[in-house]
C-alpha cells in the first residue's frame, strides 16, 4: 500500500469545529480596525528573500535557520514570508502609498518559519498585524497600545496580560550602547551560554533577551539601554509613558526588552500573559523609523504591531473564554419525507433564507428513514426541526419540533411560518 499523506509537521488543519471561534476572534478585529479608521492590506505569501534580509537582519535567527526559502524555475531566490510587516512596507513603497501622505494599515494571514513546532507556535501560524507610517509622536504609538488594551477588554482578557515597555533608542545612540554592551559581555564571557556568545560579535542586545536562568543574575546587572538613550528618544518615552498613565493603562518597563528583529528604533512594546506556560507573548510590536528607507524609500517615521492568532485562541480556550455566539450551531433543520417533501423543503429553506437573512437553516439532504434524518437533526445542534410530509403538503402547513426544550410540536401554515419563527428562536 502507498503511505499515506499527512498534513506537514507544524502545519496543522483547521477543523468545522474550531472555525467558529477564528470567525469570532476575527470578526472582533475587522470591527475593531473599522472603527478606529484602519484599511485592511493583502499582500503575497511569497516574496523575495532578498526583502527579509534587509529588513530583519542577515544575522537574526530568522534569516539564518527558520526562513522557508527556495529557487524557483527563474532562478530567483524566494522566500515564505516569516512576518508581515516587511511585506506591507515593500507594498506600501511599491504603490505610492507613503508619498506625502500618512497610512494607518492592517493585515492578517498566515506566515511561516521552520521553528520546533511546539502548543501556540507553529510552522505555519497566522498573524494579526498592524503598521502606521507618516507619523513621527508618540501619540499614535499609544493609540496602537491603546487599541490593543481595547480588544483585550472585549475579549475579555485584560485582566490575564501585562504591557510590557522599553525604548531602543535612535540607531546612533543603539550603537554607542552596543559597544559598552559587548564590553560587559566580554568581561562575563564564561557566564555566556553558546547562544549568546555566537550573537555577542553579530547581534549582542539579543543577548539580553536569553531565557537561561544560569545568566539571569549576569543580565540583570548589565548596562541598561535606558540610561544611554539620546534626549529626543527619553522625551518620545516619556511622552508616551504620560499618554498611558492619563488613559489609566497599567504597563511595565522591561530594560531586557529589545525585540527580535533588526529594524525596530525607540519605543518597543509586549503584552504577555502568565497562562500559557513559556508562550507568553501575545501581542509585539515597536517603532521601525528606519525601515522604509532601509528598503529604498525616503525616510519614513513608522509604528506598528503584530499579534498571534494561535496563541491567542489557545488563550480564550485556556481561560475558557469562548462565547456561545462563537460556538457551531444551527436555529434550523428542515426535513422532507419522500422524494416530493423533499423538493419542498429545499424550497422552503431557500425562501426562510430570503426572508429571515439571519436564520442559520440546514436542509437534511440525501433520505433516509424519519428516525434517521431526526437523528441528524439532533446532531447538528439545531434548536428546532421542521417537519415536511405528505400531510403537509395536502395541507400547506409544516410541524415544528423543538429538540432542545421540554415543548409540544407545533403546527403552523407555510403563511405563519416567517413571523413565528423570530419570536420562536428569541430566547
Amino acid at each position: 500500500m502507498s503511505k499515506k499523506i499527512q498534513a506537514i509537521r507544524g502545519m496543522n488543519d483547521l477543523l468545522p469545529e474550531q472555525s467558529p471561534l477564528w470567525q469570532y476572534f476575527e470578526g472582533k478585529v475587522r470591527d475593531l480596525m473599522r472603527r478606529y479608521g484602519y484599511a485592511e492590506i493583502r499582500t503575497p505569501i511569497v516574496e523575495q528573500t532578498a526583502l527579509f534580509a534587509r529588513s530583519i537582519g542577515e544575522v537574526t535567527d530568522i534569516v539564518e535557520k527558520e526562513m522557508y526559502t527556495f529557487e524557483d524555475r527563474n532562478g530567483d531566490s524566494l522566500t515564505l514570508r516569516p512576518e508581515g510587516t516587511a511585506s506591507c512596507v515593500r507594498a506600501a513603497m511599491e504603490h505610492g502609498l507613503l508619498h506625502n501622505q500618512t497610512q494607518r494599515l492592517w493585515y492578517q494571514g498566515p506566515m511561516f518559519r521552520h521553528e520546533r513546532p511546539q502548543k501556540g507556535r507553529y510552522r505555519q501560524f497566522h498573524q494579526v498585524g498592524v503598521e502606521t507610517f507618516g507619523f513621527e509622536g508618540p501619540d499614535v504609538d499609544a493609540e496602537l497600545i491603546l487599541l490593543t488594551a481595547r480588544l483585550w477588554q472585549e475579549l475579555g482578557l485584560m485582566e490575564h496580560v501585562t504591557l510590557e515597555l522599553n525604548s531602543l533608542g535612535s540607531l546612533e545612540a543603539r550603537a554607542a550602547y552596543r559597544e559598552t554592551l559587548v564590553a560587559y559581555f566580554e568581561e562575563h564571557h564564561a557566564l555566556l551560554d553558546e547562544d549568546s556568545r555566537r550573537r555577542l560579535t553579530s547581534n549582542p542586545l539579543r543577548i539580553l533577551d536569553s531565557k537561561n536562568p544560569d545568566m539571569a543574575a549576569m543580565l540583570d546587572a548589565a548596562p541598561r539601554l535606558m540610561d544611554h538613550l539620546d534626549a529626543e528618544s527619553r522625551d518620545h518615552f516619556a511622552a508616551l509613558t504620560a499618554i498611558l498613565d492619563d488613559a489609566g493603562i497599567d504597563y511595565v518597563i522591561n530594560p531586557r526588552l529589545v525585540r527580535g528583529l533588526d529594524y525596530y528604533s525607540r519605543s518597543v512594546f509586549e503584552w504577555t500573559t502568565t497562562a500559557l506556560g513559556s508562550q507568553g507573548t501575545v501581542c509585539a510590536g515597536g517603532r521601525y523609523d528606519g525601515l522604509v528607507e532601509q528598503l529604498g524609500g525616503k525616510p519614513t517615521p513608522a509604528v506598528g504591531f503584530a499579534m498571534g492568532i494561535e496563541r491567542l485562541i489557545l488563550l480564550l480556550e485556556t481561560l475558557e473564554l469562548m462565547p456561545a455566539a462563537a460556538r457551531p450551531s444551527l436555529d434550523l433543520y428542515v426535513l422532507g419525507m419522500g422524494e416530493a417533501a423533499s423538493r419542498a423543503a429545499l424550497l422552503l429553506g431557500e425562501e426562510l433564507r430570503g426572508a429571515l437573512p439571519e436564520l442559520r437553516l440546514q436542509v437534511h439532504c440525501g433520505g433516509g428513514s424519519f428516525k434517521s434524518q431526526i437523528k441528524k437533526a439532533d446532531k447538528s445542534g439545531a434548536r428546532l426541526a421542521l417537519l415536511l410530509g405528505e400531510d403537509e403538503l395536502a395541507e400547506g402547513r409544516v410541524t415544528l419540533k423543538f429538540l432542545r426544550e421540554e415543548c409540544d410540536q407545533q403546527s403552523l401554515s407555510r403563511e405563519a411560518l416567517v413571523s413565528a419563527l423570530p419570536e420562536l428562536l428569541a430566547d
